[in-house]
């Protein structure tokens, strides 16, 4: 079972007040370099940009795939799709779809979904105290029903709520809360 990690970046961050993937923490830490080491049990790291692209592209350590989600602005669901669409010649069994403000969920969480999965037909989805959330593992015999139906901020919410998907509870190593103000 080999599994990428994708990381949804690429959003201005409106209620934020600017792009997510620019954000550090008070310590200085880059939400984004934080992001992608939380995904490091991931046999590769893909990061989609959009919003001041350029600027995050530079924050990133060497060895991590960048796609541009030119239609970022559309939401979540044109990040999730411009990310699985450039899975498609690849040889990942899964996906593994994180976001860039789960200050919280590390490497520790990953590994957890990672060894929930068994092959390209799972949908596996990080639970904390009983409410699903992320990240969400998405098995390669599932890519092209989350292309066809992710839009707007719904990203594969609607996909996902049609279907057998294995939660697994993390509410011992994350919150999982997503952070949307400064």
């Amino acid at each position: 079972m080999t599994v990428v990690g994708v990381l949804l970046a690429a959003g201005a961050g409106e209620r934020f007040g600017g792009p997510k993937a620019l954000a550090r923490d008070e310590d200085g830490t880059s939400w984004l370099v934080r992001s992608v080491r939380a995904l490091g049990p991931c046999a590769e790291v893909v990061v989609v940009l959009g919003a001041q692209a350029e600027a995050a592209a530079s924050l990133l350590p060497n060895g991590v795939t960048v796609v541009r989600a030119d239609d970022w602005a559309e939401g979540m669901g044109a990040s999730l799709r411009a990310g699985l669409a450039a899975l498609a010649d690849t040889p990942y069994d899964a996906a593994l779809v994180s976001l860039v403000d789960l200050p919280d969920v590390g490497a520790d969480v990953v590994a957890r979904l990672v060894a929930a999965s068994a092959g390209p037909g799972d949908l596996v989805r990080a639970s904390y105290d009983g409410s699903p959330g992320h990240p969400v593992l998405i098995g390669r015999d599932h890519w092209a029903g989350v292309l066809a139906t992710a839009t707007g901020d719904r990203g594969a919410r609607d996909y996902l709520a049609a279907r057998d998907v294995a939660l697994v509870e993390c509410w011992d190593l994350a919150t999982g809360a997503d952070r949307d103000l400064r």
